[in-house]
C-alpha cells in the first residue's frame, strides 16, 4: 500500500479526500495542526500534529512513512481574515508551501497535488472560467495561492518537481454516511450557514444583493460535491505518479445556482422554512462565478456526478446529525 502525505487532511476537503484515497488503495498520512481540523474527522490512516513551516517535523514523517506523494490542503482560508492580516496568510500559506515542497525534494519526492481556489482569478472577465482566464486575485488570501501556484511552475520548470493544481470553486455537501462534513468554527459558508437557519441556531439566512444582473437578482456561484472534488485529486494523482505534466485545472459544476435558487433548495432538502433577510452587495463579492471543468473532464476523465440536492441532502444529513449530537 503507497502511503501519501496529506497536509490539512484533518479539514473539510482534505478529509473527504483521505476517504477517497483510502478507498482507492492509499494510506493517507495527515499532517495538521488542527487550526481549521478535527481529528474526529482523521479515520483512515494516522494522524501526526504539526505545523507546516516546521521543516524537522516534516523531515521525521517523510523518513518514518515514506509517502510517495504529497497533497497539500494545509494554509489559512479565511479570506476576511486575510485581508486584516495578510502577513500571516503569506507566511503559512506561501512559507509553508515551500517548506513542504523543500522536505519532500529531500526525501526524493517530486509529486504533489495541491488544493488552490478560483479566488486566484478575481473578478470574472470570462464566463464559464476556464484555466486561462485572466488572474487578479481581490485579496491576500487568493494572491497567497497564485504564489505558491507560480512557485510551482519553477519547481517543475527547473528541478522537475511535477504538480497538480486544483482550483475548486465552492466546494459543498459531505460524505452521505455521516462520518465527516463541512465543519468551520466560526462557519461563514452558504450552504451550512443555511441549514443553521433551518435549525433554529441562527435567527435567519441572509441574501447579500438582490439587485444583481442575474435570472433573480441574487449572485450566482458554481457549487461542485466534495467528494467529486475528491475524485479530481484521486485521478490527478494517478496520473502524476504514473509520469503525467504538470497541470492546473478549474474544478466546478460547470453550472450556475442563484442564492435565491440555493434557498429553495435548502427548502426542499430540510423540509422546513428558511427565516430569510435581505442586505446590500458584500464588497468585493462577484454577480456570477461558473467554472469551465472542460479541461478536468479531457485530462482526468473526471465528471462531477453529484447534483445540486445531492449537494443539500448530504449536508443536511451531516448537520442535523451533528445537532442531534449535540443535544
Amino acid at each position: 500500500m503507497q502511503t501519501i502525505l496529506v497536509t490539512g487532511g484533518a479539514g473539510y476537503v482534505g478529509s473527504h479526500c483521505c476517504l477517497a484515497l483510502a478507498a482507492t488503495g492509499f494510506l493517507p498520512i495527515v499532517f495538521d495542526n488542527l487550526s481549521n481540523g478535527h481529528r474526529e474527522h482523521v479515520q483512515w490512516g494516522p494522524l501526526v500534529v504539526g505545523d507546516i513551516r516546521d521543516a524537522a517535523h516534516l523531515d521525521a514523517v517523510f523518513s518514518a512513512h515514506a509517502p510517495v506523494a504529497v497533497l497539500h490542503f494545509a494554509g489559512r482560508i479565511e479570506v476576511g481574515e486575510s485581508v486584516k492580516d495578510p502577513g500571516a496568510f503569506y507566511d503559512h500559506n506561501v512559507g509553508g508551501a515551500i517548506t513542504v515542497i523543500e522536505a519532500a525534494r529531500r526525501a526524493n519526492v517530486n509529486v504533489m497535488v495541491f488544493s488552490s481556489t478560483c479566488a486566484i482569478f478575481g473578478e470574472p472577465a470570462i464566463l464559464p472560467m476556464d484555466e486561462r482566464h485572466p488572474q487578479a486575485p481581490l485579496n491576500p488570501y487568493g494572491r497567497s495561492k497564485l504564489m505558491v501556484e507560480q512557485v510551482l511552475v519553477d519547481y517543475d520548470r527547473h528541478v522537475g518537481f511535477r504538480s497538480a493544481v486544483m482550483r475548486y470553486f465552492n466546494a459543498a455537501g459531505a460524505e452521505p454516511e455521516g462520518r465527516i462534513g463541512e465543519w468551520h468554527e466560526p462557519e461563514t459558508h452558504a450552504i451550512p450557514v443555511a441549514i443553521q437557519a433551518a435549525l433554529g441556531q441562527r435567527p435567519n439566512f441572509t441574501i447579500f444583493g438582490d439587485d444583481y444582473d442575474t435570472r433573480d437578482g441574487t449572485a450566482v456561484r458554481d457549487y461542485v460535491h466534495v467528494l467529486d472534488l475528491a475524485d479530481a485529486h484521486v485521478a490527478a494523482l494517478k496520473r502524476l505518479l504514473a509520469g503525467g505534466s504538470s497541470e492546473a485545472f478549474n474544478l466546478g459544476a460547470g453550472t450556475g445556482t442563484t442564492v435565491r435558487e440555493l434557498v429553495d433548495g435548502v427548502v426542499r432538502a430540510t423540509g422546513k422554512p428558511l427565516p430569510l433577510r435581505v442586505a446590500p452587495r458584500r464588497l468585493g463579492d462577484a454577480p456570477m462565478l461558473v467554472a469551465d471543468n472542460t479541461k478536468a473532464r479531457r485530462v482526468l476523465g473526471w465528471t462531477p456526478a453529484r447534483d445540486l440536492d445531492a449537494i443539500l441532502s448530504s449536508a443536511w444529513r451531516w448537520h442535523q446529525a451533528q445537532a442531534a449530537a449535540d443535544r
